[in-house]
């Protein structure tokens, strides 16, 4: 499960995809099969979380690194020609945007209660 936390020196990535409504299911299922599959057996992987906009036009991927080098392998590995089918199939109905960050501070609201 996803850690948000300030100093913990993971690499987060935050990968926004833009998608048609009709395809916002489709790359969801896309973008979780293969982090189960290829990207969560991969050295460095922490974790992620998958989020659809509510109005059905985009997708956002947060993910945790143990490092920038760890990040970077996957990336790497992942555009060797026929590493990954479902980069393909994604970028199909997709356009992405992708970024890294640092946590630099984290806010909690008045009730921590989870709803």
């Amino acid at each position: 499960m996803p850690t948000i936390a300030e100093s913990t020196g993971l690499v987060t990535v935050i990968n926004v995809f833009a998608v048609e409504p009709s395809n916002q299911q489709k790359l969801l299922d896309i973008l979780a099969r293969a982090t189960e599959i290829s990207v969560r057996d991969m050295p460095g992987f922490v974790s992620a979380a998958l989020h659809r906009s509510l109005d059905g036009t985009r997708v956002t991927m947060y993910g945790q690194w143990e490092s920038e080098d760890h990040y970077r392998h996957y990336m790497a590995t992942r555009s060797t020609p026929g590493a990954s089918p479902y980069v393909e199939q994604a970028l199909a109905i997709a356009k992405f945007d992708p970024g890294t960050y640092e946590v630099t501070k984290v806010f909690d609201g008045p009730s921590k209660v989870m709803r």
